[in-house]
């Protein structure tokens, strides 16, 4: 039951804060750096399937050791996990893509680390006081 409220807690926690920054930055960061790279209608089952991998992810390698050695540990884990996860897939995209810009690349990994590191932090909080 623990590690069901912890991947619960993780999902409400990053899905809300990652549709907070998508609502915002697809039209106001992404569509004005990298348009011309972006689908024209969003495909919802890859995302579907990131989300429920990513977030088993970070209920592994932030969570979990978060509920040993406290909510710190769950934040640091989790912003190292996001920073090196948004990382790979920006960096990527600027080896091997014509057009990427080096600010985007830095907002990705920037956000993937926060984003992640909060959503860890609160699921840790919220799976030990309910778990």
């Amino acid at each position: 039951m623990i590690w069901i409220i912890a991947y619960v807690a993780a999902a409400i926690a990053f899905g809300i804060l990652d549709a907070m920054w998508l609502g915002w930055a697809g039209n106001n960061f992404y569509r004005p750096n990298i348009g011309s790279l972006m689908a024209d209608e969003f495909r919802i089952t890859p995302a579907i399937v990131f989300y429920l991998l990513y977030v088993a992810g970070m209920v592994y390698f932030a969570i979990r050791p978060g509920l040993a050695n406290g909510v710190g540990s769950a934040a640091l884990n989790g912003a190292l996990l996001g920073a090196m996860c948004y990382g790979t897939w920006a960096l990527t995209n600027q080896a091997t893509l014509k057009v990427w810009p080096t600010h985007v690349t830095m907002t990705d990994i920037t956000w993937g680390a926060f984003a992640t590191g909060t959503a860890a932090a609160v699921a840790t909080w919220i799976t030990g006081r309910f778990a």
